[in-house]
């Protein structure tokens, strides 16, 4: 058999066997790489194909009143979440989702778009499934590849107190905020947040850390089975807090603004701990929570009650007549009036060829400064307000805390006006305004607004005499003595007794705001405050105290008429509500 000569030289035989050892050579250094060198790298991006990451969102912590009750709770809430890439049809899915469980089709797609993150990251459909609901998705499993539900916590406001504006709510962190605030990467696309009152001035307190459990997925990004080679994560529930709200005196204000809008605040001026807060009308403690349609949304928001508006902090006011102790107290401070010194109401004051009247038509007669505050005279406040420079009045004003936020533990508030010189001037120009708007001022009008808010601040310093706290509704936050006036112990004599007598006066306007109980005194001050937009405001500042115990109201009506009518009776009960809770046995 004849056979080819091999014609291959054994130099091509050496290069051939090198390059074929250089491979091999290259490929067991690779494998060394992969396999030894870069094991737990790629092991950890293997893993991340095959665990999935669920997250355990933490219970907010619990909101309690001074007594130990509940007032925002957490109750267990179920999600409906769908895996993208387990989904072969979404419209489809959807279509079947909404007929199962009665949910628009509108509302899945649209919280399908805003909740999505990925192809592998559960997306939510829908929150507060009812057992009902759960169940008909439980018996149509094999219908919706992709879709999941699971327990979570959500926010509960019990009812019986509705102190909505001060509670605040939680809201679900959307896209807009991740891009504009969230600059320490502290929360993802869904997470729950605070977003108004305390619940927004207390979240981090409030929000406990999120837990996690590892789940492994086949080929197709399907749940298969916990992970057993990572334990799960438990998540840290958020810290409680105790707020200085009395739940009974919540319900009292509560109640007796049923069908009025207005404020009512309740506070400690020994301790600056606010008892009870109110804006009305407000709005359903749970509106924000679950499923808010659009129509439910505006019937709210274009509400003319105004529902939204936190009066408290947000609502800007002239304060009427109960400013006119401020006025008092600059013209004792600066010596330039003599309490026994009369002038004749006549029911009005003429400067020029405009007419001020006074809210008592025929006039109250000969008036000196006790009867001036005592029965409210409008026309001896329009004398005196010209003693005093316009600056030095605003002065006053600012060391009662008016002008400025009064430090509540609530995320914001507005800091109304107290009109100076440089203000006047500003807006009017230096010719453009007249002893004519000093009148007004006088008598708590014109260019004056504050909130109610502030007006805590003031009558408590009037109640302890200059000396005053923080208002606060933390029990546990320090509050310390946050202004101290100096003014001579016979002003603040002057003031004590004056404000006594429109409270216990045959003729003091706030009469009816005197508790019934013998051993309670009550000191204050009413006021009707014209508003351009309606009838008055009615206004009552005061306090009422037994020995060394006492506490201060701020309340106001809006658009119901005269102070001492409207406000001074609701100010009644709260005083009798309060002693006969709290000193039974001192008042038997």
């Amino acid at each position: 058999m004849l056979q080819s000569e091999n014609q291959v030289s054994q130099q091509k035989v050496i290069i051939l066997r090198a390059v074929v050892a250089a491979v091999i050579v290259l490929l067991l250094g690779r494998f060394f790489q992969l396999q030894i060198y870069r094991y737990e790298q790629y092991k950890v991006k293997s893993e991340a194909n095959i665990i999935r990451v669920q997250s355990i969102p933490a219970p907010r912590g619990l909101i309690y009143d001074r007594e130990g009750n509940i007032l925002v709770d957490n109750h267990p809430t179920y999600m409906l979440t769908a895996i993208p890439v387990e989904i072969d049809n979404r419209d489809s899915i959807i279509k079947k989702i909404s007929n199962y469980i009665d949910i628009p089709e509108e509302i899945l797609t649209r919280n399908y778009k805003k909740y999505y993150l990925g192809r592998f990251h559960p997306t939510r459909l829908a929150k507060d499934l009812s057992i009902s609901q759960l169940s008909r998705i439980a018996e149509h499993k094999s219908e919706l590849p992709g879709i999941y539900y699971r327990l979570l916590p959500e926010r509960y406001y019990p009812e019986f107190i509705n102190a909505a504006h001060i509670l605040g709510y939680v809201r679900e962190v959307d896209r807009n905020y991740l891009e504009t605030a969230n600059q320490n990467k502290q929360y993802r696309l869904g997470d729950m947040i605070g977003w108004r009152g305390l619940e927004k001035q207390y979240e981090l307190i409030l929000r406990g850390t999120d837990g996690a459990r590892y789940l492994r997925v086949d080929a197709l990004g399907r749940e298969v089975q916990s992970s057993i080679d990572h334990e799960v994560i438990k998540p840290i529930p958020g810290e409680d807090i105790h707020i200085s709200l009395d739940s009974d005196l919540q319900i009292l204000i509560r109640s007796e603004m049923s069908g009025k809008r207005g404020a009512v605040i309740v506070s400690d001026p020994n301790s600056g701990e606010i008892l009870a807060i109110g804006s009305f009308p407000d709005y359903p403690p749970d509106l924000f929570t679950g499923i808010t349609l659009n129509e439910d949304w505006n019937s709210y928001l274009n509400n003319p009650e105004k529902p939204l508006v936190n009066r408290i902090t947000h609502g800007l006011y002239p304060p009427g007549s109960t400013f006119k102790p401020l006025v008092m107290l600059a013209l004792l401070n600066y010596d330039l009036v003599d309490t026994n010194k009369s002038i004749t109401c006549r029911g009005s004051y003429r400067l020029g060829r405009r007419r001020y009247d006074c809210w008592k038509p025929g006039g109250h007669g000969n008036v000196n400064l006790p009867k001036a505050i005592i029965e409210s005279c409008n026309v001896y406040f329009y004398n005196m307000i010209q003693l005093i420079p316009l600056d030095k009045w605003a002065e006053i004003c600012r060391d009662f805390s008016l002008g400025n936020p009064s430090g509540i533990d609530l995320p914001s508030e507005l800091s109304g006006n107290i009109p100076d010189i440089n203000f006047m001037n500003g807006k009017y120009g230096v010719k453009g305004w007249t002893k004519g708007q000093l009148l007004n001022i006088a008598i708590g009008q014109g260019d004056i607004l504050v909130t109610p808010m502030q007006m805590v601040n003031m009558i408590n310093l009037f109640a302890t005499q200059g000396k005053s706290y923080e208002p606060h509704l933390l029990i546990s936050r320090e509050s310390p003595l946050s202004t101290s006036l100096e003014y001579k112990d016979e002003i603040w004599d002057l003031l004590h007794r004056y404000m006594f007598g429109v409270t216990h006066g045959e003729k003091g306007t706030g009469k009816l705001a005197q508790p019934r109980l013998e051993k309670v005194i009550s000191y204050g001050k009413t006021g009707t405050a014209e508003n351009p937009h309606g009838d008055p405001h009615a206004w009552y500042v005061g306090w009422a105290k037994m020995n060394n115990s006492m506490i201060s109201v701020v309340i106001l009506v809006e658009n119901s008429g005269h102070g001492g009518d409207i406000a001074a009776p609701i100010a009644r009960k709260i005083f009798e509500l309060y002693f006969t809770k709290y000193f039974s046995e001192e008042l038997s």
